[in-house]
């Protein structure tokens, strides 16, 4: 897997950019606000998810990782693909797409392309265990978003080694509860929550 690319700009369009990495270059696709901002000769750094099809290998870059993580788990509900999962990156933050599953908010998930009704209520029914809800209006809710909001990649990252959403939670309550430290961290380290919570699973 290739999880993230360096380089500088090389060519720009309106939902790519093409990245030379010094022996290569290589195109990105990406939400088209992130490619817009983008100019040639820059130097950038993206967090990359591969989709490999029979026919092609397709690299989708984001600025941040938790935009990554999220692009990845949406692909996990029924009937969604990466065309749409980019989709809900470019219209929603990682935390306004947290919320409005957690809220069963389906005009703000209808308002993405390609999602209508009853995608909308596939998403909220199969991503609500994953994520967890968040008020961007409220100061107390958005620092704890900060310090809990480590729950959304690492979640996505159980889901995709094969763990159920419940043994998920299950683990990322303990590792909550084994290292306070660590969880509540203004910038939690996704990597060591996630070893933390593979190591609780693999007790269990």
């Amino acid at each position: 897997m290739i999880t993230f690319i360096r380089g500088a700009v090389w060519k720009t369009g309106p939902d790519f950019v093409v990245v030379d990495t010094g022996d290569q270059g290589i195109k990105v696709l990406c939400p088209p606000a992130a490619a817009f901002s983008m100019r040639v000769g820059d130097s950038i750094f993206l967090h990359t998810a591969l989709i490999v099809r029979e026919d092609s290998w397709t690299l989708y870059g984001f600025a941040e990782e938790e935009q990554c993580a999220m692009f990845d788990l949406v692909q996990t509900v029924t009937g969604i693909g990466p065309r749409i999962a980019l989709g809900v990156v470019a219209t929603l933050s990682p935390g306004e797409f947290a919320h409005a599953i957690s809220s069963e908010d389906l005009g703000a998930l209808t308002a993405i392309s390609g999602i209508g009704k009853k995608g909308a209520s596939r998403m909220v029914l199969e991503l609500k265990d994953k994520v967890i809800a968040t008020d961007t209006l409220n100061p107390a809710a958005s620092r704890a978003k900060r310090s809990q909001g480590w729950r959304v990649p690492v979640g996505a990252g159980l889901a995709s080694l094969g763990w159920t959403s419940r043994e998920a939670e299950a683990a990322m309550e303990t590792v909550a509860v084994d290292y306070p430290d660590l969880a509540g961290a203004p910038e939690p380290d996704v990597g060591e929550l996630l070893k933390a919570s593979l190591r609780s699973l693999d007790r269990s």
